[in-house]
């Protein structure tokens, strides 16, 4: 399905433990994960590739828009050939599962002249899984 991207991140700096925090602590956890979707979309549309791979775990994968699972950093994305000219991230649902944070929703976007889809607005849906590092 095209309008699918599925996207695992296998490891951020997380804070905490979501499990048996107070609502207010969990709270901020959310926050937090919300930021960081974010800062990947704005890293994104300024086509900041370094500043990407310093938040992508050595093992991090996604399933691109292409349909194809790759190592990120041997993606479109990280290669340059996946440029966008806007990009809106919807957060949906944040779920907390101990040190595991689940993130998913919708997310609008528009490739840039350079990428595949050029000037089409594009709808789909992404999870992204956030693991706190070691």
């Amino acid at each position: 399905m095209r309008s699918l991207v599925v996207t695992v991140l296998a490891v951020v700096v997380l804070s905490g433990n979501a499990v048996g925090q107070s609502p207010k602590q969990t709270s901020v956890l959310e926050q937090k994960i919300r930021a960081l979707e974010q800062a990947q979309v704005d890293l994104l549309l300024r086509k900041d590739i370094a500043a990407l791979r310093s938040n992508w775990a050595p093992d991090f994968v996604v399933n691109n828009p292409f349909h194809v699972v790759v190592d990120a950093a041997q993606g479109p994305i990280a290669a340059g050939t996946l440029t966008y000219v806007s990009f809106v991230r919807d957060v949906e649902r944040v779920l907390m599962h101990g040190t595991t944070v689940i993130v998913m929703g919708s997310e609008t976007v528009v490739p840039s002249e350079s990428s595949a889809d050029a000037g089409k607005t594009i709808h789909r849906r992404f999870t992204n899984v956030w693991m706190a590092g070691s």
